[in-house]
């Protein structure tokens, strides 16, 4: 049973309830509305339309056959379009283009830089986002019925990919679920989403796209034998508001959980900083958070830092923590009490801990927490999913066991293979190969694209070949998997593609040789020939060609007649190769991963016809592969997230694809720690990198690097700066676009995951001085 049971319950009960009173449509209502909508706005409409009867069918607010009018407003008989998730608020520009009513002029940009449009443009715009909805809709299309994790990271991948203005908003996801409601869930807010699957006891998938999750959506759905429809309905209706979690000490730091008691007895949780005063006049904004700073600096003055994260806290927990939010009673590791909040901030003057908020204590078990998160801080937002799913699974079941490891939902049926399903990143390659069987890992530069690429054809190949990952196998079997030399019985071969590679280097070609002191040429098979003339003598095996920078050959050259052949439904077809006018066919036991560095290349520049038949996996700098590793006071992930924040700020079209990898950033799989390998890897691999991109803009370089690193007026780099003496120099140089950086150096196990000034966390600390005067 993919549900927990006590919850199947409660979501058939709720069904009867809403059945009986009429809350619910039928299956057969539904379905006559997702007809409606699909004759109105379906593909082969779409597709028929164009000039200015497309721009008004799909953008035309002041029309009431639109479709961002049905999608947003229209709610009568004829399609009431709140039953399938709201997308209200926001201004007409999340659409990307709209038709100014006073003016009638064509509008787009930001709400703050607005720009008007000529009708000619406001069409480009039209057909770019009917295009791009066609293309999701052929995704969605192929993804096949009861899809699980993986592929569904993958539909969120290669939307990304080729719908990219549509499919990230709320109001392209709601028009791809009204006409494959069996496929999405009707959720368009990603925040919606996770919650959601939180209450169901499930662990959302890694990422935060808003199609990752529907395969949760969908399984739970086939399990009540709900429409999808039936089941978010009956999930608002139960759970009308998501909330948030928050984890708040039980200590003054004199000896563990010491208020605690008081808490539980007085029905409420408090914190200390009794020297602030009453509160309750703060406003919630921005204002009021210096107000609080000011206070902070005059009464309890310690580092700029510290300052900064007990305000954060003391903040949090005056203006960020709702009423109905739930609240974690901590000590450590150990939640010591479940409660929900009942009222507003008070402030008791007689106490020591005078800052207070009333809760209904819904589980006062003792637990721990799966994975360490806000230790040493009064107050706290938790994020990490597996803590909140045994939060809510502790006030379901009081006396349930902690959950050790998260349930990943697999396809249904489950096929019978030799190979099991894998998980992350391979697990999204993994998908596409058995679609497709060819895959291009794209993305900028260091993002482990190459890494990747082996690690998954190394494990897929061994799984085959002996039924275990790569790194369980004995050295002869690893020497079969990938041993030196051409051995036919190598199940995993590596090329690399550049200007001079050529189709008699990939498929076959005439090579020079010496016959008897004569120079001669002799025709040899080329490396994806010979691999599938091996491949062919072993069908009971997998064999992987990994094509590493596939983008930088001349890819009709190399493949030729290849690509006629190379999809899936149409392996084991013949063609007869010119030179040697032999019949050849690709075995189905053959696949191609391919990596290419979209800082070099676009994958909108590939070849057209190889784009259709290679699925694609886009990998992306990631901060959190570089933990909680510090150098010398510089915070590796966030001082990488923020550099790269400047480079899309800054360096414009296409920076995201000219971001720096994390792999920059590490040895032997792990980040580095040592300072000077770290200012090596700066000023020998990232700044040449940045001086390329920036290409003589020393004012850009400024923006991205700092003025402390980059002198403008003499338009070079300070690279006096790296010579030995110099590291305090340096850091202070490195940390100075965002010296806030600096308040995340003391975190050990983990950081806040919210970039939100107004309600981010304050981060762990080891330092009893960054502690309040009060509680742990």
């Amino acid at each position: 049973m993919i549900l927990d049971e006590r919850i199947a319950h409660n979501l058939n009960q709720q069904r009867d309830q809403m059945v009986t009173i009429g809350n619910l449509l039928s299956k057969s209502r539904l379905q006559g509305y997702y007809d409606t909508f699909r004759r109105r706005f379906g593909p082969e409409v779409l597709r028929n339309l164009d000039g200015e009867e497309l721009l008004a069918t799909m953008h035309e607010h002041g029309n009431r056959d639109s479709l961002v009018y049905w999608l947003e407003f229209k709610n009568d008989d004829e399609f009431p379009t709140l039953e399938f998730g709201s997308i209200a608020g926001g201004s007409a520009l999340k659409f990307g283009i709209y038709r100014r009513a006073e003016t009638g002029a064509w509008m787009t940009g930001h709400p703050t830089r607005q720009r008007e449009l000529s009708e000619a443009e406001a069409i480009e715009v039209a057909r770019r986002n009917r295009d791009q909805l066609l293309a999701g809709l052929e995704l969605l299309e192929r993804l096949p019925s009861a899809s699980g994790d993986a592929q569904y990271a993958g539909l969120q991948d290669e939307l990304s990919l080729l719908a990219p203005d549509v499919s990230d908003t709320a109001w392209g996801h709601k028009y791809f679920s009204l006409l494959y409601p069996d496929k999405l869930d009707d959720y368009h807010n990603p925040t919606y989403q996770r919650f959601y699957l939180v209450k169901l006891l499930q662990i959302p998938p890694h990422g935060d796209g808003r199609y990752a999750c529907a395969g949760h959506f969908v399984a739970v759905a086939n399990e009540l034998d709900l429409p999808i429809n039936n089941l978010t309905k009956i999930l608002n209706e139960l759970h009308p508001k998501p909330y948030r979690y928050w984890r708040v000490g039980t200590s003054d730091g004199s000896t563990p959980r010491n208020r605690w008691d008081f808490m539980r007895e007085s029905e409420c949780v408090s914190i200390s900083w009794d020297a602030l005063g009453d509160l309750s006049a703060v406003p919630h904004n921005r204002d009021g958070k210096e107000q609080i700073r000011a206070l902070m600096d005059q009464h309890y003055p310690t580092t700029p830092q510290s300052v900064g994260r007990a305000t954060q806290q003391v903040y949090n927990f005056i203006a960020a923590i709702d009423q109905d939010e739930l609240v974690l009673a901590s000590d450590g590791m150990t939640v010591l009490g479940i409660g929900k909040v009942t009222g507003p901030y008070t402030y008791d003057p007689t106490s020591d801990f005078p800052h207070r908020l009333p809760v209904e204590w819904l589980s006062l078990e003792e637990w721990k927490v799966p994975q360490t998160e806000g230790l040493q801080t009064s107050v706290y937002e938790m994020k990490k999913y597996p803590n909140l799913v045994e939060a809510e699974r502790h006030v379901l079941y009081p006396q349930l066991p902690v959950l050790q490891v998260p349930v990943t939902i697999r396809p249904r049926p489950v096929p019978v293979t030799q190979v099991p399903v894998l998980s992350g990143i391979p697990g999204r390659i993994q998908s596409v190969l058995d679609r497709k069987r060819q895959v291009i890992l794209y993305g900028p530069p260091g993002t482990g694209k190459t890494y990747w690429a082996r690690k998954t054809a190394l494990d897929l190949a061994s799984y085959t070949a002996f039924g275990q990952a790569f790194n369980q196998l004995a050295s002869d079997q690893k020497a079969a998997v990938m041993g030196e030399g051409s051995s036919n019985s190598v199940l995993v071969r590596i090329c690399t593609f550049h200007p001079a590679y050529g189709y008699e280097d990939f498929i076959e070609g005439y090579r020079p040789t010496q016959t008897n002191g004569q120079l001669a040429f002799e025709r040899r098979a080329g490396i994806f020939k010979q691999l599938c003339d091996d491949a062919r003598r072993q069908p009971g095996r997998r064999f992987f060609l990994i094509v590493d920078e596939i983008n930088r050959g001349d890819i009709p050259r190399i493949f030729g007649e290849l690509l006629t052949i190379l999809e899936r439904d149409k392996r084991g077809q013949e063609v007869l190769l010119p030179l040697s006018g032999q019949p050849f066919s690709v075995p189905d036991n053959v696949y191609v991963i391919g990596t290419m560095n979209t800082a070099d290349r676009s994958i909108a520049l590939l070849d057209t016809a190889l784009r259709r038949r290679f699925g694609f996996v886009e990998l992306m700098p990631d901060k959190s592969v570089l933990g909680a590793t510090v150098v010398s006071g510089i915070p590796l992930g966030n001082w990488l997230y923020a550099l790269n924040q400047r480079i899309r700020e800054y360096i414009g079209r296409d920076a995201r694809n000219l971001q720096i990898g994390h792999a920059y950033l590490l040895e032997n799989g792990q980040a580095v720690n040592d300072f000077a390998k770290f200012a090596r890897i700066v000023q020998d691999d990232i700044v040449p990198l940045l001086e390329e991109y920036c290409y003589e803009d020393h004012d850009t370089l400024e923006k991205i690097l700092g003025p402390a690193l980059v002198d403008v007026t003499g338009q070079r780099i300070r690279h006096e700066l790296f010579e030995p003496g110099h590291q305090a120099d340096l850091v202070a140089a490195l940390l100075a676009p965002t010296p806030d950086l600096v308040t995340s150096l003391a975190a050990t196990s983990a950081q806040s995951d919210d970039d939100n000034e107004e309600t981010d966390s304050a981060e762990e600390d080891e330092n009893p001085d960054d502690t309040p005067p009060g509680d742990q």
